[in-house]
């Protein structure tokens, strides 16, 4: 069962992914090259907790960080660890939050330093990808419609799009019902209704769309070792389109226009 949130409850859950949006600002300006990745989650988990918010991520299912964070050809759920940014690299910081009961949920990739044309595009076009799902996420349209926004978007450029990792509805648990594909089924999925809430990610592979799963048992990496971007708001369907609850001050993606 899809929940339909009260105003009430969206206001809760836009508090929320205002600490998410928050984290996403500070760690946009920590990320540059001789940072660790275990340096940003210790940053993000203390912005958390400063908050009165708890992370979301860590204890989930047993995995052992505060955020995730994945670089390069890794895909989503990379552990923080000694990992020193190089230059050029691109890297995608995945935060939950929970607070009061309610989940914040977004991720953006961000360029360590200078990075090349390809990897700009990748980026580029995921971006684009969520902000046309954004749109399609409005009343009277089937899922079906965000998921077409994103694939579409990307197969145009040539990229791969992840299929074994898709999106998800989010609220009083991280991860709710409906799943939300990043592709085309074939099949119409639920009516959207004003009121659900959903966390659309793109996930995309400048290359092909497959992916495996390291000895770790959470990192994903692509298959064949090539870039991969990663973007995601919590958005909230309303009549004309969906509405970001994640949305930070001073980084601005999943909104575009065009």
């Amino acid at each position: 069962m899809i929940a339909i949130r009260s105003e009430r409850e969206i206001d809760l859950l836009r508090a929320a992914n205002a600490i998410v949006a928050e984290v996403h600002d500070l760690l946009s300006e920590m990320v540059r090259p001789g940072v660790t990745t275990r340096e940003l989650d210790r940053a993000a988990e203390s912005l958390i907790r400063e908050r009165g918010a708890k992370p979301a991520f860590k204890g989930y299912r047993g995995y052992p960080a505060a955020t995730c964070i994945s670089v390069e050809s890794e895909v989503i759920h990379g552990i923080p660890g000694k990992r020193v940014l190089h230059e050029g690299e691109i890297v995608s910081v995945d935060v939950g939050t929970v607070h009061h009961g309610y989940y914040g949920d977004a991720a953006v990739t961000l360029a360590c330093g200078a990075v090349d044309a390809a990897r700009l595009r990748l980026m580029d076009v995921t971006d684009l990808a969520l902000s046309r799902a954004v749109r399609a996420a409005r009343a009277g349209n089937f899922l079906r419609e965000v998921s077409v926004a994103v694939e579409s978007t990307c197969k145009a450029a040539g990229f791969g799009v992840v299929r074994d990792f898709v999106g998800h509805g989010v609220g009083t648990a991280l991860h709710e019902e409906p799943q939300v594909l990043n592709f085309d089924s074939g099949e119409p999925g639920p009516l959207l209704r004003a009121g659900m809430v959903l966390a659309i990610e793109p996930m995309v592979n400048m290359g092909t769309h497959r992916v495996r799963v390291l000895r770790d048992g959470w990192t994903t990496v692509t298959a064949d070792g090539k870039p991969s971007a990663h973007y995601e708001h919590s958005v909230v369907v309303r009549e004309h389109g969906g509405e970001i609850l994640s949305q930070g001050t001073r980084l601005r993606w999943g909104c575009r226009s065009d």
